[in-house]
């Protein structure tokens, strides 16, 4: 999941050092933080990720010391009944089961982290098993109870059209931790002083898409208002596995636009996944809000695909 980014980032600059990883193995009800969250802990104190947002950290530090000292794995649960509820419990009323296990071939093997990576970097999802009698984790299914952890690819946006609605979408993708990418053949549209540390495709966007393999962790979005640059870009990313694929316009344009997909060949079932107008209906007005529609329409897509 893209909130354990950070973690495998500490991971790599931590390698070889006595360290603890904790993971939400369950939730119910109002849980902080979904199951699959990650906290590593280095020996020295140091930390990265959360279980909880801050509630049932500073227990988990100590419990992840005690492990890195040699304790056995541990499963913890926290709820709002519990006694110490306020001090390493929930307040927000629900409850979650963090395992904490040794990063050693006994319990989280460190090779993990490389095939994590590896697989991240290759556009692949990765599956690593828990046996939650044991604390062990690998790549081979458990046999008895056990929680399984899919590491998708990084989410990546390619927007097509480097318009002003791009400009504020960029910003949000960056703070979402999305990488970007703004496709457009246009030279004095896609320049570095509009888009500063963006990734800037100048090629047409059929084939810059084609380049990039749209997989279920890839939003697809036009924003150039042109048919001649949005409509080879939707046929690409129709064609591809893009988790979400969305399209600046009105109602009657995107009627208009269904029918010269359908003629380039489209079914209506692929002419379907378009989100168009794209983004979640907020009243947006301008580019800012428009792009916040945007992005809540993404978000909620790589959810749906997850």
């Amino acid at each position: 999941m893209a909130e354990n980014d950070s973690v495998l980032t500490a991971a790599t600059a931590w390698k070889g050092a006595p360290l603890a990883l904790a993971t939400v193995v369950s939730t119910w009800g109002s849980a902080p933080r979904p199951r699959g969250s990650h906290m590593l802990v280095h020996a020295d104190g140091r930390f990265e990720g959360s279980v909880s947002g801050g509630c049932v950290e500073g227990d988990i530090l100590d419990t992840a010391a005690q492990v890195i000292a040699g304790a056995p794995f541990a499963v913890k649960t926290y709820g709002v009944e519990d006694a110490s509820a306020w001090e390493v419990g929930l307040p927000c009323g629900g409850e979650i089961s963090v395992l904490v296990q040794p990063v050693s071939a006994e319990g989280f093997d460190p090779e993990l982290f490389d095939r994590i990576t590896e697989a991240r970097d290759d556009g692949r999802a990765l599956s690593v098993t828990t046996d939650l009698d044991t604390g062990q984790s690998s790549l081979r299914p458990a046999e008895g109870a056990a929680f399984v952890n899919r590491y998708d690819p990084p989410r990546r946006l390619i927007i097509v059209g480097a318009v002003q609605i791009a400009q504020a979408l960029v910003g949000l993708a960056a703070t979402l931790g999305i990488e970007t990418v703004v496709v457009d053949p246009r030279g004095r549209f896609l320049t570095e002083e509009r888009f500063p540390g963006t990734t800037l495709d100048d090629r047409w966007p059929d084939e810059a898409i084609a380049a990039y393999r749209p997989g279920p962790s890839t939003a697809v979005v036009t924003l150039s208002h042109d048919t001649k640059i949005d409509d080879p870009a939707l046929i690409a990313a129709l064609k591809s596995d893009a988790a979400y694929v969305g399209a600046l316009g009105s109602r009657r344009s995107h009627a208009a636009r269904r029918e010269r997909l359908a003629e380039a060949g489209l079914t209506p079932g692929q002419i379907d996944r378009i989100d168009a107008p794209v983004g979640i209906d907020i009243g947006a007005i301008g580019p800012s809000e428009i792009a916040l529609s945007v992005a809540a329409a993404m978000i909620g897509a790589f959810r749906d695909r997850g």
